[in-house]
C-alpha cells in the first residue's frame, strides 16, 4: 500500500477477524473460495496483477483430525484461483505457497538442511495436501503456461500468530501466567523436535520477492536456515517472563508422529534475490510474548 498498490482480501466472515488488523485501505470479499462461479466472478471483477494464494486449513496437526476435510479445502480453494486466473485475458502472476512439511521425515534425519531437490516424504494430511497445492501450480505452469512461483516455506511465527502454534502457545501461557489466569507451569510438547523458525514479517518480505523475481514455474526454499530445538525455544523464552516458570510436558500436546528436524536450505532463493531473515529469533519471542501481554489485558 505504501507503494500505491491496491491490495484485495479473500474472507469467509462478513467481517475480518479483529485480530486481523486491516487497513481501511484494503478491500475485503468476502467468498468461499470452493464455489468456483464466485471465484471466476471475484477474479473478473479484479483482474489482479499479483496472486498471494494464502487460503489454507493450516495445521499439522489438526489435519489428523479431518484429513478429507483438509484435502478438500487445500486442493479444492487452490484449483478454483489457478483456474479463475487462468481464464482472465492477461493473467496475473500467482504465487502458490506450500510448506516445509511437504519434505517429511529425510533419510537422513536431519543431519543437512534440505534443499529442493529432496524427496517429498509428507507424514501428516496436511503434508499432503501442500505437495498437492505445490503439483497444481507447476501443472498449471506446464500445461497453460500460467506465470506461477511456487514456495515452500518451513516454520514461520510471531504475533497474532494462532496459540495451536508452538510459539505463540508458550507466549500466550506465560502472558496468562504473568495475570494470574494460570498457575505458573509452563506445558509443553516435545521440546527435542528441531524447527526452523522464520519471523512471519521477514516471511512476508520473501513472498514479495518470489512474485516479484522468482522464476514461473521453479519452486523455492524459504526458512532462516536454523534449527533450534524447541527446548532452545523456551530457553530464550523463559527469561522474558516476569514471573518464575516450571516447564512440564504434557502428553496431550505431543504427537505419535512427527518429524524430528525441519531444516531449511533456501540456497536458490538467496542467490536469486539477496533476501536475507532481518528479525531475529529473540526479537520474535519478544514481539509474539507482549502481543499476547496485550491480548490478555483486554
Amino acid at each position: 500500500m505504501a507503494e500505491g498498490h491496491l491490495v484485495h482480501g479473500a474472507i469467509r466472515g462478513a467481517t475480518p477477524y479483529a485480530t486481523a488488523q486491516l487497513s481501511r485501505r484494503v478491500r475485503c470479499h468476502q467468498i468461499n473460495l470452493l464455489r468456483r462461479s464466485a471465484v471466476d466472478e471475484l477474479m473478473r471483477a479484479i483482474k489482479p496483477e499479483w496472486v498471494f494464494h494464502l487460503a489454507a486449513a493450516s495445521s499439522p496437526a489438526k489435519s489428523w483430525d479431518d484429513p478429507a476435510g483438509t484435502l478438500h479445502t487445500n486442493l479444492g480453494c487452490q484449483a478454483n484461483v489457478l483456474a479463475a486466473a487462468s481464464a482472465l485475458k492477461t493473467p496475473p502472476a500467482l504465487l502458490v505457497v506450500g510448506s516445509g512439511d511437504e519434505y517429511g521425515e529425510q533419510p537422513d534425519h536431519g543431519e543437512r538442511a534440505i534443499t529442493e531437490e529432496a524427496p517429498l516424504r509428507p507424514l501428516t494430511p496436511y503434508g499432503v495436501s501442500k505437495v498437492g497445492q505445490d503439483l497444481l501450480g507447476l501443472q498449471y505452469f506446464l500445461s497453460l503456461g500460467l506465470p506461477v512461483v511456487r514456495v515452500r516455506p518451513f516454520n514461520h511465527t510471531g504475533p497474532r500468530q494462532l496459540p495451536t502454534f508452538a510459539i505463540p502457545s508458550f507466549a500466550r501461557q506465560v502472558a496468562r501466567m504473568e495475570t494470574g489466569r494460570q498457575p505458573p507451569t509452563l506445558r509443553v510438547g516435545n521440546l527435542d523436535a528441531r524447527r526452523d523458525f522464520t519471523d512471519v514479517r521477514d516471511m512476508v518480505r520473501a513472498y514479495r520477492l518470489a512474485i516479484e523475481q522468482g522464476r514461473p514455474g521453479e519452486v523455492y526454499n524459504l526458512g532462516a536456515g536454523q534449527a533450534p530445538t524447541l527446548r532452545q525455544v523456551v530457553e530464550l523464552l523463559l527469561p522474558m517472563s516476569r514471573v518464575p516458570i516450571t516447564v512440564e510436558v504434557d502428553p496431550a500436546r505431543t504427537h505419535a508422529v512427527e518429524v524430528s528436524t525441519y531444516w531449511c536450505d533456501a540456497t536458490k532463493f538467496r542467490r536469486l534475490t539477496g533476501w536475507q531473515p532481518a528479525i531475529s529469533l529473540d526479537r520474535t519471542l519478544r514481539d509474539t510474548l507482549d502481543y499476547w501481554r496485550l491480548m490478555e489485558r483486554n
